[in-house]
């Protein structure tokens, strides 16, 4: 008997086909995991934490597909989805989102009772951030939190405490993310304001080039604070350079505007994270 269920479209709804935004939220967590450990974090806890990571994005984005479900039809990147093509219904989207976020929290259950209540806070993160494009002028800096909050958590859960260092790297993180989501915001920043959308795309205005690039600077100046407060060695900052070498490659791509290049700037960020996670873990194993 053949299912009707249609796997695909679940698939679609948790992005699981498009896996740059389990990258980009699992960089920092990664940085937090990595410098908390000493480069060697206990291999239960960054297991949770990388399973975790994928989950909770899931859930995510099925949150997100719920809350603009009636809007992203009208939008030319997002008119495909399953909740706008009412191959899921919203009933079934909300069972998914319930469902993994259940698992990751049976995950994180297994950390402590302390991680357990920093993880109360994450999943607040995660649900409300949707919302906040329909009031907050730059949604892309609570996403930075939301997508950072594994940073503060790995602390807890390897050192007990959440130190100045997490805090900076949490900072780093939110720098980066209205970088790069700002970038993508500059996709739907044409269908974003028929439809009444906020985004930094279209707070920034023609300015827009001007803040990406002043964000990435200071994500990467944060990071370099960070490493010199630590004595980090000779690793880091190879890979710090790689980063900062990709500076030249996004303003390339979303100087013109186009929606494809600066679509293309979004994606091509996961190798900024892998740069400086690289970095990191580098000058604990190498340094």
């Amino acid at each position: 008997m053949q299912s009707t269920i249609n796997w695909h479209a679940y698939y679609r709804l948790t992005r699981l086909d498009k896996p740059v935004g389990i990258w980009l939220l699992l960089w920092p967590t990664l940085w937090g995991l990595l410098i908390a450990g000493a480069g060697h974090p206990d291999l239960l806890v960054a297991t949770v934490f990388v399973l975790g990571t994928i989950l909770m994005r899931s859930a995510g984005c099925a949150l997100n597909d719920i809350a603009d479900r009636h809007w992203d039809g009208a939008v030319a990147r997002t008119q495909r989805r399953p909740l706008a093509t009412g191959e899921i219904s919203v009933k079934e989207a909300y069972a998914v989102a319930v469902a993994l976020s259940l698992i990751a929290f049976v995950l994180v259950c297994t950390l402590g009772m302390q991680v357990v209540l920093w993880s109360v806070p994450a999943l607040f993160l995660a649900v409300s951030y949707p919302y906040t494009k329909r009031f907050f002028a730059i949604p892309q800096a609570y996403l930075g939190i939301a997508f950072g909050f594994g940073i503060p958590m790995a602390f807890v859960a390897l050192q007990g405490a959440v130190p100045a260092t997490a805090w900076w790297l949490l900072l780093a993180n939110v720098s980066w993310s209205v970088a790069y989501d700002t970038a993508y915001a500059m996709v739907d920043r044409e269908d974003d304001l028929k439809i009444g959308i906020r985004s930094s795309a279209i707070t920034f205005g023609h300015r827009e080039v001007f803040a990406i690039m002043l964000c990435l600077i200071a994500t990467l100046a944060m990071m370099a604070w960070v490493a010199i407060q630590l004595r980090l060695g000779w690793p880091f900052w190879l890979g710090w350079m790689a980063a900062a070498l990709q500076l030249f490659r996004q303003y390339g791509l979303i100087r013109t505007r186009q929606r494809a290049q600066c679509f293309k700037a979004f994606l091509e960020n996961i190798w900024i994270g892998a740069a400086l996670t690289a970095g990191i873990a580098g000058a604990y194993w190498l340094g």
